[in-house]
């Protein structure tokens, strides 16, 4: 792995691309592993956000119960990885369970908006993971304070908002900033596993955990913003004809 890196000069061009193979076979496995993870967390999200629109069980509860899923997984050894495959999964069900209503409002707004966002957010996850793989080893590890001084800032902005009142333009700030983070979060999560990784951490449980973590934050802020926009052109059509 250390050869893949020190043989990349930021030159993101498709003989780096392709050239995954320079990554130690340790490293490639788990980070196959990882991914096979978060995309099957993923599956279950989704099954929980149907149980949400069969059975309306989304709110607190499963947001409580949610983090104790997470909880239970990052508390658990790895020697029993079989169970925290199983907490993950719970986690992830009642995750989805949690944004359901939100999926079930966009439903009867328009559906169209939940394919295009959950594509946009995939190649958006895909792009932004990629690029922390074939970028040189440690480059984006700097960002790990600037993106919690963001986070933080995000934190007492919802605070102020809480205490103060919420106004449309406090919303947009959390909204747009909170993508922006997350959206860095992918980058310096991806490359602080692969370097964990390098280092002997293999735990691709807590490391999809992390992954999916991002990808539904994403995912649910493009789908708020996709809402706001087609809502607004809607307004716009009916001041037009009227």
């Amino acid at each position: 792995m250390e050869a893949f890196f020190e043989g990349q000069s930021g030159n993101w061009g498709y003989e780096s691309l392709k050239n995954f193979r320079q990554i130690s076979p340790s490293v490639q496995k788990h980070l196959k592993l990882v991914y096979l993870t978060l995309c099957s967390a993923l599956v279950a999200s989704a099954a929980g956000v149907y149980l949400h629109i069969l059975f309306n069980v989304g709110g607190i509860i499963t947001t409580l119960a949610c983090f104790v899923g997470i909880i239970f997984v990052m508390n658990t050894p790895p020697s029993e990885n079989r169970k925290r495959l199983g907490y993950l999964m719970a986690a992830s069900v009642l995750e989805g369970a949690s944004i359901g209503p939100l999926f079930e409002v966009i439903l009867d707004f328009d559906p169209r908006i939940l394919v295009m966002g959950f594509v946009g957010t995939s190649l958006g996850f895909a792009c932004f993971s990629g690029a922390a793989i074939v970028s040189k080893r440690r480059e984006f590890l700097y960002l790990g304070g600037l993106l919690s001084a963001g986070f933080s800032i995000l934190f007492w902005l919802r605070f102020a908002s809480y205490i103060f009142g919420a106004s449309a333009s406090m919303f947009n700030v959390e909204l747009y900033l909170g993508l922006l983070i997350f959206l860095g979060y992918i980058v310096f999560d991806t490359q602080e596993i692969i370097e964990k990784a390098h280092h002997g951490d293999l735990d691709y449980v807590k490391h999809a955990l992390t992954l999916f973590t991002d990808f539904v934050a994403v995912l649910v802020r493009i789908l708020i913003i996709m809402v706001k926009n087609s809502e607004k052109k809607r307004e716009n059509k009916r001041k037009k004809r009227s």
